[in-house]
């Protein structure tokens, strides 16, 4: 007898093998060929209960099946309402509105808002959550000495999740994550203070005063005030500048259960406060498999060096001896939605910086990429990081702080998944199973007979 499972569609009477790629519109009937025995699992939402899967045994004491899927490449870990993504048909969607139209329509905090709240503001919401979020801007003036202590090169990231988790000490209140007051302040806290922490990471490094926040400006144009401000009265924000940097944030607001908002979902699991979680997440996106392939993309530039030299390049890449950055997307599919926005706003951000001649080797990588066979069979399509580190350098952004500009976007997404998980019922601490496959029991040797 083998050790397959046959797995029937109750509807169809069809029998598959398992592992399948069927999905059963109400229920299986696993017929478990070890034993003969038939069991009954119902199917909600395209997926089936993990748990219901222990009810197979070969005997009473048997632990049960379990699913082995290491990188949770087809596990459901919960169920949100927050973002929707169809990576086969390039389709974005917070909260049920298509990213292309929050990008050309709305900013930043509006997007916010709509991330955490459900809906979109009313104007009177709006203005009562911008005022909120503007007030909380600035940073205890400890928390300046805090970050002192760091050597001037130390990394942006690092300081940035090293200052956010330590401003769990400064909020104790944060503990009262079952409060939805104390919730709400945390998250006005979090969203106010991150430009202002990257702010003073970057001016740090360069040995230059903290600025501190003006709250006559917009979010992002109090970023780039504090950012680049120096001895004038008055930072003058340009408009096209404030605009993209408002785009790329909400391009990067969230993005489904990522790891980094799953290192966010397991932290806060254990009851931890927001501030410590989100400390753990900036953790995740600091890794370059995570949150650094933007400056990947720009080192692929660089070393290509000029336009005439791209062929070349992607002659190399399909014999395997280049890897091409910024291109396909372990979910998109297809051309990431986000990408097709992003080309646009670099257009209007040259206008004003001047053309950097990475553009043009970028257009011209893209050009003969998308209409390469090579290419098109593998779906390897321009993904967001292709053009948002050449915008944030044209910007005057140093290299190493592009994931610091990611964290701050993403805060939102990372607040909001943390406290859909904290309402849903079903969900408690994070604890995977594991597959043991290490030695069976041993009786111990003293060191002097070993």
């Amino acid at each position: 007898m083998n050790n397959n499972i046959v797995v029937t569609d109750s509807r169809t009477g069809k029998h598959y093998d398992v592992p399948g790629d069927i999905i059963f519109p109400d229920s299986l009937t696993i017929i478990d060929s070890r034993t003969g025995k038939e069991y009954a699992v119902p199917v909600h939402n395209g997926t089936i209960n993990a748990m219901d899967l222990r009810q197979i045994k070969l005997s009473e004491d048997d632990f049960g099946l379990m699913t082995y899927d290491p990188a949770f490449m087809n596990t459901a870990s919960c169920k949100s309402a927050i973002t929707f993504i169809d990576g086969d048909k390039g389709i974005l969607r917070y909260r049920g509105y298509p990213i292309e139209q929050l990008a050309e329509k709305s900013n930043f905090l509006e997007v916010a808002y709509l991330i955490l709240n459900g809906e979109l503001p009313s104007k009177v919401q709006y203005n009562d959550w911008e005022y909120s979020i503007t007030h909380h801007t600035m940073l205890h003036e400890s928390t300046k000495k805090l970050m002192e202590g760091f050597n001037h090169d130390a990394h942006p990231m690092g300081m940035l999740a090293s200052t956010v988790g330590a401003l769990s000490t400064f909020y104790p209140d944060s503990h009262n994550i079952h409060d939805a007051e104390s919730r709400k302040l945390q998250t006005y806290r979090l969203i106010g203070k991150m430009p202002t922490i990257a702010a003073y990471c970057y001016r740090h490094r360069l040995g230059l005063p903290y600025i501190y926040p003006d709250l006559e400006l917009s979010y992002t144009g109090n970023f780039l005030s504090m950012m680049f401000k120096m001895t004038e009265m008055h930072y003058k924000i340009d408009p096209v500048l404030e605009h993209a940097l408002d785009v790329l944030f909400i391009l990067h607001a969230d993005h489904e259960q990522n790891c980094s908002a799953n290192v966010m979902r397991s932290i806060g699991s254990s009851n931890a406060d927001p501030f410590v979680s989100m400390a753990g997440a900036a953790a995740a996106l600091y890794g370059p498999l995570h949150g650094g392939a933007n400056e990947e993309v720009l080192m692929m530039l660089r070393e290509i060096g000029t336009k005439d030299r791209v062929p070349d390049f992607i002659k190399r890449v399909k014999e395997g001896e280049q890897k091409l950055m910024g291109f396909g997307h372990r979910i998109y599919k297809n051309y990431d939605p986000r990408a097709k926005f992003i080309k646009e706003t670099a257009d209007q951000v040259f206008e004003v910086t001047g053309r950097s001649r990475l553009l043009d080797i970028a257009i011209e990588l893209e050009r003969i990429a998308l209409q390469d066979e090579y290419f098109i069979k593998r779906k390897l399509y321009p993904n967001v990081d292709f053009y948002s580190g050449i915008i944030y350098q044209a910007m005057g952004f140093p290299t190493d702080a592009f994931t610091v500009l990611f964290a701050i976007a993403r805060t939102a997404g990372w607040i909001a998944q943390w406290q859909e998980m904290l309402v849903d019922k079903e969900q408690k601490i994070a604890r995977p199973r594991q597959v043991y496959i290490g030695a069976e029991k041993r009786d111990f040797v003293p060191m002097e007979k070993r």
